[in-house]
């Protein structure tokens, strides 16, 4: 029977996980499907039904609670190897169940039992280098079951880190929930907390946050918080925290009021988080931007969990009628979630090892001011494990969030490592400009929540100081690749795309603001495979970028809006076209350019025109088959520009001018096309 175990056993281990997902439906019962396979990997009923010989030696072996009270060694191989594979798909962390097994019997060991299991979890986490955390011990009808957590250790300078998006209406308590996280100070009722987090004046002064700020909470191998504000100045010294954390969690804090929007959807799709905390006033309910936020969470495919505040102020019958309100739209045909309310250290548990699933919705009941239900908050925290695995053997890729100009270092650029290994002194290709081209840059020094590091993985955040770089080059949206990937800019994209929401009817023609990724540019539909799109639409879209062109990828999700419109899609087929500018495009670059070169040619005024000419050949010989449009000719700007000078005064005169300008270059105009196609086509 042994020789039967050892050749069948390669064949069933990796194999019968994916059938027990496959089998058992994610559900708020989920830690049961765990057990299933917390002892001895994944290995569930089915296996006994897989195995040719005899199904009863081989169940004995596997789905036993006892399988891991005495091993021989090809049970312990087996074991490990699933155990490593369960940390590979939790990002370096899971949890695992002593003491239940799947083949039907009782849960729980005896005292003698359980310390032999735990010897044994002991010694494969040794082999996989990590720390065994305890987090619950309950009784069952047989004994004991003990639920532990299991992390992969880190070096010095590395942290496991996960990020989440904190979005909701405005005044539901964002802003004061994480300055009461990450200062460990409760909240006075009158914003003390979220004054140590606002980056701006005129958020001090109004209470709400305008732009995406940037928190962070650091657990350590126990899973015990270590922020500990400066006593002095009350603010944090990240490097520290880092030091001392196996794992950080990144909080993206973003704006909740309605004008902001723009900025709380660059937050969502630049920032990458990996799950999305939704704040409800308990007293307000779900008002405002709730369901906008919320419904963008899902559009991205983001898990969300939802954190009710203020409950210390709020009449229980208004709490109990905003839970209702709450379970009732998360359970609605648009979310179809399960909500959760979490009351306990148990509660906590079974979300936490179900929560990746994205159909359980966990709630929390918290309040700011007394500090209650907090330590179940940040123990639920503490459990959350990244959703996305990355291979460092890939091309690097990261893209580009923020620029900053540092004194005495020079351009620094922050975003997020999207695939591979970036080190120090790399070069990287920067792009795309407004040509649609790429230029290598090396990389000076390299932090991670202002400590510096060697190197950042896939799905990191980093920052990074460049040489010999402006920081007027650099926009949002940019990336910075391997060279290996030989990158393409691209003006005109295929997406398909479903219409959220819309007054009227969308057609050809028709521009909105396209977010995806850090990217967030206005884009032309140029043509779609329908007359029209209404409300509740679907359809493949041709886009085309106005002003200039972005890297993208085939598969990249994309949030479609203008106004109340809102859409959102997934880019299908790219279309490679950086060296054809678009009709309607004003390229502030090629006004530049033009600008620049007019005084060098002055003395000859014929080579002036025809090194213009050549420098704007296409927009030139577009705009002779759009005459309308011959405002947005280059060439007419700069008549205008010459004549700027002797319109002295405001707006009206200025705007005559310009028309004088237009007319007198209108033949100009006609006589320039010509050679210019000419230019383009020798």
């Amino acid at each position: 029977m042994a020789s039967l175990t050892a050749e069948h056993e390669p064949g069933i281990t990796p194999g019968s996980g994916a059938l027990a997902d496959a089998l058992v439906p994610a559900s708020i019962f989920a830690p049961d499907r765990g057990g299933c396979g917390e002892e001895d990997g994944d290995e569930c009923l089915e296996d006994g039904d897989m195995t040719n010989g005899k199904p009863e030696d081989r169940r004995i072996d596997c789905s036993s609670k006892l399988a891991l009270v005495s091993p021989n060694g090809e049970q312990y191989d087996s074991l490990l190897r699933q155990l490593r594979d369960r940390m590979e798909e939790g990002c370096g962390e899971t949890i695992y169940v002593v003491g239940m097994g799947s083949d039907g019997g009782d849960w729980g060991l005896d005292e003698k039992d359980m310390e032999a299991s735990v010897a044994t979890v002991h010694s494969m986490c040794e082999q996989l280098d990590s720390d065994l955390i305890p987090l619950r011990e309950r009784t069952e009808a047989a004994g004991m079951v003990r639920d532990y957590l299991i992390r992969r250790r880190v070096g010095e300078l590395d942290f496991l880190e996960v990020r989440v998006a904190v979005v909701g209406n405005v005044d539901a308590g964002k802003s004061t929930l994480l300055g009461v996280l990450t200062h460990g100070e409760l909240d006075n009722g009158r914003g003390f907390a979220r004054q140590k987090l606002f980056r701006h004046k005129h958020e001090m002064e109004s209470g709400r946050t305008s732009s995406v700020g940037n928190d962070i909470l650091g657990f350590d191998q126990e899973g015990q918080v270590v922020n500990k504000p400066d006593s002095h100045g009350g603010s944090l010294d990240w490097t520290k925290i880092c030091e001392k954390s196996s794992k950080v969690i990144t909080f993206i804090d973003l704006a909740g009021h309605e004008k902001y929007l723009k900025t709380t959807v660059f937050g969502m799709t630049g920032h990458l988080p990996d799950f999305c905390m939704l704040m409800v006033g308990s007293n307000a309910g779900i008002v405002g931007m709730t369901k906008e936020h919320l419904g963008l969470a899902l559009a991205l495919n983001v898990p969300v969990f939802v954190v009710v505040t203020k409950i210390d102020m709020c009449p229980a019958n208004i709490l109990q009628e905003t839970l209702k309100l709450l379970q009732r739209l998360l359970k609605s045909p648009g979310c179809r979630k399960i909500p959760v309310l979490v009351q306990n250290k148990d509660d906590v548990i079974v979300a936490a090892s179900n929560f990746s699933s994205e159909r359980m919705c966990p709630i929390f009941q918290i309040s700011n001011v007394t500090g209650e239900n907090m330590d179940l908050l940040k123990m639920f925290l503490n459990l959350l494990s990244s959703r996305t695995s990355y291979r460092d053997d890939q091309p690097a890729e990261f893209q580009i969030d923020d620029t900053y100009s540092v004194p005495g270092v020079g351009t620094v650029v922050s975003g997020t490592t999207l695939r591979g290994l970036i080190r120090l002194n790399d070069t990287m290709l920067l792009g795309p400009d407004p040509l649609g081209s790429f230029i290598p840059i090396a990389v000076k020094s390299i932090h991670r929540k202002r400590m510096p590091v060697k190197e950042v993985r896939g799905g990191q955040t980093a920052s990074f100081a460049l040489k010999k770089i402006k920081r007027s080059s650099i926009r949002k949206g940019m990336v910075m690749v391997s060279p290996k990937l030989n990158p393409q800019a691209t003006w005109e994209f295929e997406a398909e795309i479903l219409v959220l929401h819309h007054p009227t009817t969308i057609s050809p023609r028709y521009q909105a603001m396209v977010h995806c990724g850090s990217i967030r540019q206005t884009a032309t539909i140029l043509s779609m495979n329908r007359d029209c799109l209404r409300t509740g639409d679907k359809a493949s879209v041709h886009f085309r970028f106005i002003k200039t062109p972005e890297y993208l990828h085939c598969d990249q999700r994309l949030v479609f809006r203008e106004g109340r419109t809102k859409a959102v899609g997934t880019i299908t087929k790219l279309l490679h076209s950086t060296n054809n500018m678009p009709s309607n495009s004003k390229p502030p670059q090629i006004k530049m350019q033009s600008t620049k070169k007019v005084p060098l040619r002055k003395e000859d005024g014929t080579m002036a025109t025809s090194d213009d000419a050549a420098t704007i050949a296409q927009p030139a010989s577009s705009s002779t088959s759009q005459p309308g449009e011959g405002d947005d000719d280059p060439q007419i700007k700069e008549g205008n520009k010459e004549n700027k000078p002797k319109s002295g005064g405001g707006g009206r005169r200025r705007g005559g001018q310009r028309h004088k300008g237009k007319g007198q270059n209108s033949s100009t105009n006609s006589m320039a096309a010509p050679s210019s196609t000419a230019t383009g086509n020798s």
